[in-house]
């Protein structure tokens, strides 16, 4: 499997997460829409899909350019904090900077450049993150958000609308009745790094960035069809995760929700994400276009393996299916790509 890093450029808000499990699903649904873009049926890509992924994806993570260097914002792992910062002996001081450190969300990991303990990284705040945001904009959109104040890099917007009859064209007989839909908006200019492990022998990574792209296009997850989830394609670019971690590793930094296999690892740090998954388009209208919930793991968690076998291929975890009653074959993406780490607990 070759791991290829794709640039997300978004141009509206988003209704629904860039995480990697979701991805997969809409990749899925352009396979189904076109099956001259893989040059096959979806049935029969995912006919193996639980014991050998076509495609893994992570979910996507903001990128930076700074002393002439990129720069990568990863999640803070799910890891103790002794784990991630020096703390002082003292207990007040030890309190204060606990404090501190909790605000720190943002992992700032160089691209190709591995790092053999988490000590060695900086770690930010939302706020110190959208500092950096601020380097990367022209003078002129500087300008801009300066005099809109902008608070953080991924800011969260209100959409006012109002229930309207179908038949009708107007609001109900009970009149005026608005609502709010919730988005998020990244901040100007910014840019997302999505990594992608493909199998060159079912796939390709253009015909994935044809498919991303007409997802860019039609819109990315919740309320796409009120414009949200759109975004445009950079470049694509082969890498090697392993280069940004250690080089002598005990553990994986997961960098999409997953589901871990079972039996194989000693020790699991991590924050549970149950996705409650809906089906798309026409299984929308279905009697029942609900998925069933799936628990998982979040990006950012931490696997401590058995064995050091785990670390000869760029993905753990495992498929997830029976998952729908409407779609007995569909399946949910419990893979996940990692950076190999060195933990000390």
């Amino acid at each position: 499997m070759k791991i290829y890093e794709v640039t997300i450029k978004p141009i509206s808000g988003f209704g629904t997460p860039l995480k990697g499990d979701t991805i997969f699903g809409h990749l899925c649904w352009q396979i189904a829409y076109d099956e001259k873009l893989l040059g096959g049926t979806l049935d029969a890509l995912l006919a193996n899909y639980q014991l050998k992924p076509f495609a893994v994806f992570s979910s996507a993570y903001p990128k930076f350019y700074i002393d002439k260097k990129y720069f990568y914002a990863f999640k803070t792992p799910d890891l103790p904090m002794d784990e991630l910062f020096n703390l002082p002996d003292d207990k007040k001081e030890k309190i204060k900077k606990r404090k501190e450190y909790k605000a720190k969300k943002w992992m700032m990991v160089e691209e190709r450049k591995g790092f053999s303990s988490f000590r060695e990284l900086k770690f930010l705040s939302n706020k110190e993150l959208l500092e950096k945001a601020k380097d990367n904009i022209s003078d002129e959109m500087r300008k801009q958000m300066r005099r809109a104040d902008a608070k953080n890099f991924i800011s969260a917007f209100s959409q006012s609308h109002n229930k309207i009859n179908r038949l009708t064209s107007t609001t109900s007989k009970e009149g005026f009745a608005p609502f709010t839909v919730e988005h998020e908006v990244f901040y100007p200019e910014a840019e997302l790094a999505l990594f992608v492990g493909i199998d060159e022998s079912i796939i390709n990574i253009e015909q994935v960035r044809t498919g991303l792209e007409r997802i860019g296009t039609s819109g990315f997850g919740k309320d796409a069809s009120t414009g949200l989830g759109r975004f445009e394609l950079g470049e694509e670019t082969e890498i090697d995760l392993s280069q940004m971690g250690s080089d002598s590793p005990n553990a994986c930094y997961t960098l999409s929700p997953c589901v871990p296999e079972k039996d194989t690892f000693s020790q699991i740090y991590f924050a549970p994400f149950t996705r409650f998954g809906r089906h798309g388009d026409v299984l929308a209208k279905s009697s029942n276009p609900f998925k069933n919930p799936v628990i998982m793991a979040d990006e950012g968690a931490i696997f401590k393996p058995k064995d050091k076998i785990i670390f000869s291929k760029p993905y753990i975890g495992s498929a997830v299916s029976n998952i729908s009653k409407a779609e007995p074959k569909a399946v949910t993406q419990g893979y996940s790509l990692y950076i190999p780490v060195t933990v000390e607990a």
